[in-house]
């Protein structure tokens, strides 16, 4: 059957068929895909507040009280003025066990400040830093696989003794008949 157009019942449902594909691949593109991609956020609960929004001037103070405690990061002791309750806890670790006061005693450095010290240095100085952390760290794994294959063994040879045991108690218990 030829429609108007020369174009044939098949080849119009061909096309047809094609351009609902079409419509549905834009749709997913449209509104699926960004939803993907960048999904919406749920609504706030009903109890929930929205703090009302900042004036420049406040965010300006925001910014600069920001910028003044990343920058006193970066010194290695910050200070009792930034941070008053670890001092507090200082002191008191400070005690003896006898209860008198000693000096606090010398602590060595974290990885953690290892590796920031480290980076201030540059890379000459950051890359054996790292590699000690993945040394410690490698070998930290390897004796914990090591402990854990031993504990594994040994169980396993309780359990095999156990059934021995358990096996020889068996053929002792076992009733012997006359022959």
């Amino acid at each position: 059957m030829i429609l108007q157009g020369g174009v044939s019942g098949a080849e119009w449902r061909a096309r047809m068929k094609f351009k609902v594909v079409c419509r549905k691949v834009f749709d997913y593109v449209r509104y699926d895909l960004k939803e993907i991609a960048y999904p919406s956020s749920l609504p706030d609960p009903p109890h929930f507040k929205k703090r009302p929004e900042l004036t420049w001037k406040e965010r300006y103070l925001v910014l600069k009280e920001a910028s003044r405690l990343y920058a006193a990061s970066w010194v290695r002791d910050i200070g009792p003025e930034l941070r008053p309750n670890d001092y507090k806890t200082k002191e008191k670790d400070g005690e003896t066990f006898n209860g008198e006061k000693g000096a606090p005693k010398e602590r060595e450095p974290s990885t953690l400040e290892d590796l920031a010290v480290a980076a201030r240095g540059g890379m000459e100085t950051l890359k054996p830093a790292l590699q000690r952390v993945y040394m410690t760290r490698a070998s930290a794994y390897r004796d914990a696989l090591r402990s854990f294959i031993e504990g594994y063994q040994e169980g396993i040879q309780q359990v095999m003794e156990k059934k021995e045991e358990s096996k020889s108690q068996q053929g002792e218990d076992a009733p012997k008949t006359p022959t």
